[in-house]
């Protein structure tokens, strides 16, 4: 609700919340109920650009800037004129870059706060970018949300039947219950799973695999493989 209220405006939104929650998909959200839905939406992860490079790819470079330019570039700010610019991860910026921002969405999922305590992010663009914040939950704090969401990953990768599959109770019952520490993205991979083992395109409890590396783990335990770690749930 609060998000379709703020796609109206031109108001800096930052998103924050824990990995795999469903940050960017609210980035886009905004962006589908803005007026700038017709123009583009361009999405950078901070993380996933090495530091050297980060600058050019943002603000653009001439032919033979640096080794390997072999060609001019205008830098996606530029790209995404009159659209939506979202810079994901950008508690991963380096300092210097930081002060050279302009209007854009942008989600961390660290406690920015802390970040700014820690000199590792600059005050004056965390207050420029915390203009609208919006917060994502882990899906566990969420249980109601877990079907609605399975009913919308199924559909997205059950490309090759025109049928959805049926999802019977226990399988339902095993997808409410699990606690879910990689959110939707562990999710989406355990419902990739259930639709390969799945027969007859009925998704029962068999079908269901949940990662327990994550969640079973102790301080005790030794794992001798990630595949150990995998297994067929089963109803409890």
């Amino acid at each position: 609700s609060l998000a379709r209220r703020v796609a109206s405006t031109d108001v800096t939104v930052f998103i924050n919340g824990p990995t795999g929650s469903g940050k960017e998909v609210l980035a886009n959200y905004l962006h589908e109920n803005s007026n700038r839905k017709e123009e583009p939406f361009v999405a950078v992860n901070c993380a996933a650009i090495p530091e050297n490079m980060l600058e050019a790819i943002l603000f653009g470079h001439e032919k033979g800037a640096f080794t390997g330019a072999s060609n001019a570039n205008k830098g996606i700010f530029r790209a995404a004129d009159k659209g939506t610019l979202l810079l994901d991860e950008i508690s991963e910026m380096p300092l210097s870059l930081q002060a050279k921002l302009v209007r854009v969405l942008a989600t961390s999922n660290r406690d920015m706060a802390y970040e700014v305590n820690q000199s590792r992010f600059r005050e004056d663009l965390y207050y420029r970018l915390n203009v609208f914040p919006l917060q994502t939950r882990n899906l566990s704090s969420r249980k109601d949300d877990i079907l609605p969401i399975s009913i919308k990953i199924l559909d997205k990768h059950n490309n090759e039947s025109k049928t959805m599959p049926y999802i019977t109770s226990d399988a339902r019952e095993l997808l409410s219950s699990h606690n879910w520490p990689g959110n939707v993205r562990e999710l989406e991979n355990t419902l990739q799973r259930a639709l390969v083992l799945c027969k007859d395109n009925i998704i029962d409890g068999k079908s269901i695999m949940i990662d327990k590396s994550l969640s079973n783990i102790t301080e005790n335990s030794s794992v001798d493989s990630f595949a150990d770690q995998l297994a067929f749930a089963k109803v409890t």
